[in-house]
């Protein structure tokens, strides 16, 4: 019951405080780590229910988007955290599912065009091949992820903006 902190460090990403703890009684030694238990706002869905924020049906839907897709894990795993970051540091207790929507389409534009078009096609409910072919010449006036990836920042301070 009684332990005294012997050390303290940040771990995961800065996310977690790892704390190396003492036994007073006994003197055995152990790690602890401590994580912030931050609340996500509900979602309401298109029909006007509400439901709790669910991480996994958000990674299961951008993972059918970039299903066959030559993406890397870590940046489907830092998509994923941008939104996340994005629900949490927005201040709401409630937030709109086309608002979630609208972020998995940005960061999936920046993974993969192709997942983009998949993900906006369910979406955005496309009834027919024009829409696609709409979708897609907007998607040729950008660049692409790769040239947006190359390309050096305008202004100073700008390399941040991409990761947040």
């Amino acid at each position: 019951m009684d332990t005294k902190v012997i050390d303290s460090r940040l771990a995961g990403e800065g996310a977690q405080v790892r704390r190396r703890r003492e036994c007073i009684e006994c003197g055995d030694r152990f790690t602890t780590y401590e994580s912030a238990e931050l609340v996500m706002p509900r979602i309401i869905k298109s029909d006007g229910s509400r439901e709790p924020f669910n991480e996994d049906k958000l990674l299961t839907g951008v993972l059918r988007a970039l299903e066959k897709r030559p993406v890397d894990t870590d940046s489907v795993d830092a998509a994923i955290h941008h939104i996340k970051h994005r629900l949490q540091s927005c201040g709401e207790r409630e937030i709109e599912s086309r608002t979630v929507g609208g972020w998995v389409m940005e960061e999936l534009r920046n993974l993969d065009q192709v997942a983009y078009v998949r993900f906006a096609s369910v979406y955005r409910s496309f009834q027919d091949v024009s829409e696609f072919r709409d979708e897609i010449e907007r998607l040729e006036k950008e660049p692409t992820p790769e040239e947006r990836r190359n390309q050096m920042p305008l202004l100073s301070g700008d390399e941040d903006s991409e990761t947040d």
